[in-house]
Formats: structure tokens, sequence, C-alpha cells
């Protein structure tokens, strides 16, 4: 089998360039795929912001130099778009990204170099940015409680539990809207406890969460980050817009609570394993896993094609 070409460093040379030409707002690349942090921050000239992406320990130390902006993300294998809308998500809930703008975005299949240069301009790419007419996606939410679900769904999505696939329901935010719409149909794990101990934002409660994804029904969560309840029922509710084919009962259920609040739901699909946001009744974006190369052969670039 012939060894696949690295495309790394022609496409970082002439990065900065097109950032400049198409009058970008922000370049985006994942750290650990840039050799020279130093050299590549220096091709990117003002007004276009450099955000370097780190999913490795040892990536903030690199770019210590670059005098760049970090933006943290969590270190799954996704094709190439989902690793683009981990990070523009995360960077548009964090007002990185508005609006209008126009944004490079260097990348490549996960565990190798940068073979993929994306031009976008928010708004205009239907299936990453949805919400662009919508209230801020954190609304009645701290950023971090977001990207920790957010996080908890990705470890959910690439490690199951137990070594099964499961699949799950988060609702964040305006808790005393959608309490109105909740019923507990089993014993909620949660009750009783100091909401200190209850908080998704506590690592030690990780293995809780993962351990009661198992349950069906919804995590109703508090913008702070409070579990309110595990298990709920969520009761039917309008939405004006029909769901995209192929979608179920989990997914009817987040897109119903979010049109009659101001929550932000996240669902994980037991089948594929896609996790979906949700916002206002609408799918925002979904993020597929990479796909699996067999047993026998290594990995490629080629193999998390979408």
């Amino acid at each position: 089998m012939a060894e696949a070409k690295d495309f790394t460093q022609p496409i970082i040379e002439v990065a900065g360039d097109i950032a400049g030409k198409v009058s970008a707002r922000v370049l985006f690349a994942y750290a650990d795929a840039v050799g020279d942090l130093v050299q590549f921050a220096k091709s990117v000239k003002s007004p276009t912001k450099l955000v370097l992406i780190t999913r490795q320990p040892d990536d903030a130390g690199r770019c210590a130099k670059t005098k760049a902006q970090l933006l943290d993300v969590p270190n799954f294998s996704l094709t190439r778009m989902g690793q683009i809308k981990v990070a523009t998500l995360m960077a548009f809930s964090q007002g990185l990204l508005t609006a209008g703008d126009v944004f490079v975005f260097l990348t490549g299949a996960s565990g190798h170099g940068i073979d993929t240069l994306v031009v976008m301009e928010v708004g205009q790419e239907y299936e990453l940015f949805q919400s662009v007419d919508q209230p801020k996606l954190t609304e009645h939410i701290k950023r971090v409680v977001f990207q920790r679900a957010l996080t908890l769904l990705l470890e959910l999505a690439h490690e199951g539990r137990e070594g099964k696939s499961i699949g799950t329901l988060f609702v964040l935010g305006d808790q005393r809207e959608v309490q109105k719409y909740c019923q507990q149909n089993i014993i909620n794990p949660f009750k009783g406890y100091p909401e200190k101990q209850r908080n998704i934002l506590d690592d030690n409660m990780r293995e809780t969460i993962k351990e009661f994804a198992y349950i069906d029904g919804a995590f109703v969560v508090k913008g702070n980050g409070t579990i309110v309840s595990a298990g709920t029922t969520l009761l039917p509710a309008a939405t004006a817009d029909p769901l995209p084919a192929g979608l179920g009962t989990r997914h009817a259920t987040a897109a119903a609570i979010t049109a009659n609040t101001k929550s932000v739901a996240m669902t994980l699909s037991e089948s594929t394993q896609t996790i979906r946001i949700w916002r206002r009744g609408r799918m925002i974006t979904e993020i597929e896993k990479a796909a699996r190369a067999p047993a026998n052969r290594p990995q490629s670039p080629d193999a998390t094609l979408l």
C-alpha cells in the first residue's frame, strides 16, 4: 500500500494569504497538526485572527510564543467536518464567530496532518450554522456547562458503556419552563442531593452521568450545571418545523422542548452515535464519528472522508 502524501506544509504556506484574500475574520488550525507554530502565526496578517485549537496535553505550551487565541476542544476521532463543527460550534458559543463572519479552517483526518482547507461564511453553510438568526446559543447557559455536556456526549459516542452503544438526551437551561413539560416515571436518582454534589462540572459526576445514561428519558440540567433529574419523560409539545427524515422519538422530543422553552437540547443517537444539537425547535448541527479502519489495516487519511 502506497504511503499517504503529507499536504500539511503546502497548505499552511498559503493559508494566511487565502485568509487575507477572502477577508476572513478568523483562521482556525489544530495546533498538533502544524509543525512550526511561530512561523505559521507570522503568516497570518491583521485583521484576521489566528485561533489555534488545542486537544493534546502539550498543545498550550507549544502555542505560548504565538500570541494566538487558544480554543480547547475534546480529543476524539471525528470526520473532517465533525472536527470543524465541534471547534466552530464552541467558537460560536464563545462569541469568536458571529453572523456574517468569513473564516478559514485547516483540518485533516484525525491523527494525521492537514490535508483540507475550508472557507465558510457564518450563516451561508446550512449544515453547520442553522441557528444564526436565533438568540445566542448559550443564553441562560454557562459556556462551560454547554462544553461539558458536549464533551460527555462525545465520550459516550466513542466509548459506549460496557461495550454497548447507548443513546441519550440532555436538556440544558430554562429549567423552570422545562419543568412544566417534565414527568418523572422512575425515582429521580439525583433528588435530595445538595446542588454542589450534582453539578455536571464536577469531575466526580462524569461516571455517574454515564451510568445513568442507560436509563430511558432525559437529563434535565440547569444553566449553571446543576443536574435536576435523570430518566425524565418530556411531555408532548407542539413544534412548527418537521423533523429531518429518519429521526425518531428522542429527536422529536428535543425539537419540541426547545421549541417551547429557551433551552438547548443535545441528543446522542444509539444507532449511529451521531450527536445533534437543538435550539428553538430546530436542529442546529450534527456531529459524526470518524469511520473505523479495518482491524488488519492502519487508518489512512482517506479513512474519514465524508
